[in-house]
């Protein structure tokens, strides 16, 4: 994705509630400014569905600049929740961020935000840190895997 592709966020965000917004960015409104700001610091790719609509964002990259973690930010929009775009696309996000040498996942979300946990955990052995009504999730990409058949949902 690229700064060009603001058309597809905006049309992403028009899809999504407010609470999925605040939930993903702490605010309701995104400006080209903030992709922009975002971009330069991650990689980010697009999901869209079979009417080239888009259905999902996801962004990996040194946000936080500590050595060998990625921050993994993801939006899906609503009526496209649980139904595997988001944990496939957190996948990608993970092998791209391995590709780039990183050895962590981090996320920070609502510690509400059970769908985001469990698919977090879904991903590799996870630690959790909270801090008030967040929590800090870290992924260690350099451990296989839960088997999706015993993890926990």
């Amino acid at each position: 994705m690229t700064e060009a592709d603001w058309d597809l966020v905006a049309a992403l965000h028009a899809q999504c509630s407010e609470q999925n917004l605040l939930r993903r960015w702490g605010r309701t409104h995104l400006t080209p400014r903030d992709l922009s700001r975002l971009l330069a610091q991650a990689q980010c790719l697009i999901g869209v569905g079979a009417d080239e609509r888009p259905v999902a964002l996801v962004c990996a990259g040194p946000v936080t600049r500590e050595p060998g973690v990625f921050d993994l930010g993801l939006q899906v929009v609503d009526h496209h929740q649980r139904q595997g775009i988001g944990t496939a696309l957190a996948r990608q996000a993970a092998l791209l961020a391995r590709a780039y040498g990183a050895h962590t996942l981090s996320a920070f979300t609502q510690a509400s935000n059970a769908p985001m946990l469990r698919l977090l955990d879904r991903l590799g052995p996870t630690s959790h840190t909270r801090d008030g009504l967040y929590v800090e999730v870290r992924v260690a990409l350099d451990a296989p895997a839960p088997d999706p058949e015993t993890a926990p949902s």
